[in-house]
């Protein structure tokens, strides 16, 4: 079958302006290339080395926020495209919240496990991030918990997240602390 791209930001989140973060495309592909789009504009073809590229994005202007897509190509013909990675540059005013998973960082296929996002800001939402994944999950509660009823290796991970509040306008925080989750 046709190959297919995962696009994600490493790390993940919202980025403060002047900060750094890293697209990353991944293809199980042999020798093509890889081509960032941003909307419509064709940004960079990418160096790939063996089936990943990365486009790096250091000292991050509000002109950075937009959707991205990967394109993968062998000779003018495209052979996958990602799906679309949202990009966001803003102002991060709240204080970095922090991430705990319980049981702990070492469980076992089948158990059970929460994510609990505490933000020393009152009312705000949370995101939960895994690395590697283009989607975010919202956590839910004051205390912005997550649970995951029966966890399978396949959410091994590094996860952090970033909390938000609504205001008059949307204020974000920065990202918290990461932390790996091994599932045996």
């Amino acid at each position: 079958g046709a190959p297919t791209i995962s696009i994600f930001l490493k790390p993940p989140g919202v980025i403060a302006p002047g900060g750094s973060t890293t697209i990353c495309c991944i293809c199980q592909c042999s020798s093509g290339s890889f081509v960032l789009y941003k909307g419509d504009r064709q940004l960079h073809s990418l160096e790939q080395s063996g089936s990943r590229a990365e486009f790096s994005i250091s000292n991050a202007t509000y002109e950075d926020t937009g959707t991205y897509v990967c394109h993968y190509l062998e000779g003018s013909t495209v052979l996958a495209r990602s799906e679309e990675l949202d990009v966001s540059v803003k102002e991060l005013r709240l204080p970095r919240p922090e991430l705990s998973v319980l049981p702990g960082h070492r469980v076992t296929a089948g158990a059970a496990v929460m994510f609990c996002c505490t933000s020393p800001h009152p009312s705000t939402g949370c995101f939960l991030y895994l690395e590697g994944q283009t989607r975010a999950q919202l956590l839910s509660g004051e205390q912005g918990d997550f649970n995951l009823s029966q966890v399978q290796e396949g959410d091994s991970g590094r996860y952090s997240c970033q909390c938000y509040t609504i205001n008059a306008s949307v204020e974000w925080s920065a990202v918290s602390n990461s932390l790996d989750l091994v599932v045996r």
